[in-house]
């Protein structure tokens, strides 16, 4: 928006327009952010961000929440049983309550053995979710609608790695807090599209990692690692993506990884645009 101002000095409007400069763009001011949408005061992101308006807080660190919003995905290689073997423990910056991603059933990588995954399922939303790493080589995933991982793994940089849309970007990895610090994902997902059973459109992430924007609009073209990962994994080598909503998927890969202040806003997004 660009505003033309006049050099003529305000008195020479006459007595009846003895209006002040400042006056003049106050009122301006005030009638451009009122025009501006309720959502561009949303856009906050990074470690400690606060639920947005219409956000579910999944996760804060209590075993009463676990429980209630979340359960096993019984994957073909599940191993463990309810309840949730996964530990609230000690924050180790700030001594709160968090999740730890401890299970037996996946000790030694075993991935797909003890993952959480939410009761309620998903289309398009608004995701926040904060993790630490405590060790070396530590390894995770976040999960979007149980098919497509944002990877969680200390010291990869590869499409395989830290920050990566799996497999099909880049990884930000030098945005990575490093061992021992909070680091932050903000997420807008777009289910892929069918028609008559038929994929139309391919699902889409935007997404900042601490606070900086890493992926815009990205197009994800297949489920990766097979059945024993995620949902759809076996159809068609990850391709026979099916018509159905999922659950938000944290991995156990028996790694001390741990997080806190996930939140969720279901969206409705018409058009193929998941940039925010």
């Amino acid at each position: 928006m660009q505003l033309s101002i006049s050099a003529r000095p305000v008195s020479s409007l006459g007595n009846a327009m003895k209006i002040s400069l400042p006056a003049v763009l106050v009122v301006l001011f005030t009638t451009f952010t009122a025009s501006l949408p309720i959502e561009a005061a949303e856009t906050t992101v990074g470690v400690g961000t606060k639920p947005i308006a219409g956000a579910e807080l999944m996760l804060d660190g209590s075993r009463q929440m676990l429980d209630a919003k979340w359960t096993y995905w019984s994957g073909p290689r599940f191993g463990s049983a309810l309840p949730i073997k996964w530990k609230i423990v000690a924050d180790p910056v700030d001594k709160g309550p968090v999740l730890q991603t401890d299970d037996p059933a996946a000790a030694g990588g075993k991935y797909g053995a003890a993952d959480i995954v939410t009761k309620q399922a998903y289309w398009d939303f608004r995701l926040h979710i904060e993790f630490l790493l405590m060790n070396p080589r530590g390894n995770s995933g976040v999960y979007l609608q149980n098919r497509y991982e944002i990877q969680i793994c200390e010291g990869d940089k590869s499409k395989h790695g830290m920050g990566a849309v799996i497999n099909e970007t880049e990884s930000p990895y030098h945005l990575f807090a490093g061992l021992g610090k909070w680091n932050a994902y903000d997420i807008v997902f777009r289910a892929a599209r069918f028609k008559d059973g038929k994929l139309t459109e391919q699902p889409r992430v935007s997404m900042y990692f601490n606070g900086v924007k890493v992926h815009t609009n990205v197009p994800i073209s297949q489920v990766w690692g097979g059945p024993n990962s995620r949902v759809d994994g076996a159809n068609d080598g990850g391709k026979g993506i099916t018509d159905t909503s999922q659950g938000l998927k944290l991995q156990c890969e028996g790694h001390d990884v741990r997080y806190c202040n996930i939140w969720l806003k279901e969206l409705e997004l018409k058009e193929a645009d998941t940039d925010f």
